[in-house]
């Protein structure tokens, strides 16, 4: 472990490049959504989190841990998706504050449209361009940079589709 401040050249190297990577796959895959289905990329990742939850919905609390959108910045969003039909709030029975995001059937069918566009990214623009191994080498070393993370956790990822 290195002190703050104190990182070799490789490391910050190794950086820059990470960020640099992910700024740049995630505006690809952004307009490749847009272009083709008219979905901002944080929307999806929206819809594939309720769709990857119990039932189908998560209080607001845990979907704004599992997307990277401040609390007001993901109650926009969600009041946009409501509009548009893609999800749908429900009281919580047990705490008279809480509220759900559930994603609607018509959310499901619009994410279910634009998976194969959010695949056909990450595989042009992302880890398809890694051999097998290259790939498990990367998980690895992503892995320990989350390795405080519970939703990163090994077992914590999926498919999304």
């Amino acid at each position: 472990m290195h002190r703050s401040g104190d990182l070799s050249e490789q490391q910050m190297l190794a950086w820059r490049r990470f960020l640099r990577a992910h700024a740049l796959v995630t505006r690809r895959l952004e307009s490749d959504l847009l272009a083709e289905h008219r979905l901002p990329l944080a929307s999806y990742d929206v819809l594939v989190q309720l769709v990857e939850a119990p039932q189908r919905r998560l209080r607001m609390s845990e979907l704004a841990e599992r997307v990277l959108l401040s609390r007001s910045g993901l109650t926009r969003l969600v009041d946009r998706l409501a509009k548009d039909g893609l999800v749908r709030r429900e009281a919580c029975d047990s705490d008279a504050r809480g509220l759900f995001t559930v994603l609607t059937d018509e959310g499901l069918e619009r994410l279910r449209e634009a998976s194969p566009v959010h695949l056909r990214g990450i595989a042009e623009h992302g880890v398809g361009r890694l051999a097998d191994e290259e790939a498990s080498q990367l998980a690895q070393l992503l892995g320990r940079l989350l390795d405080d993370d519970p939703l990163g956790a090994p077992g914590g990822v999926t498919r999304r589709d």
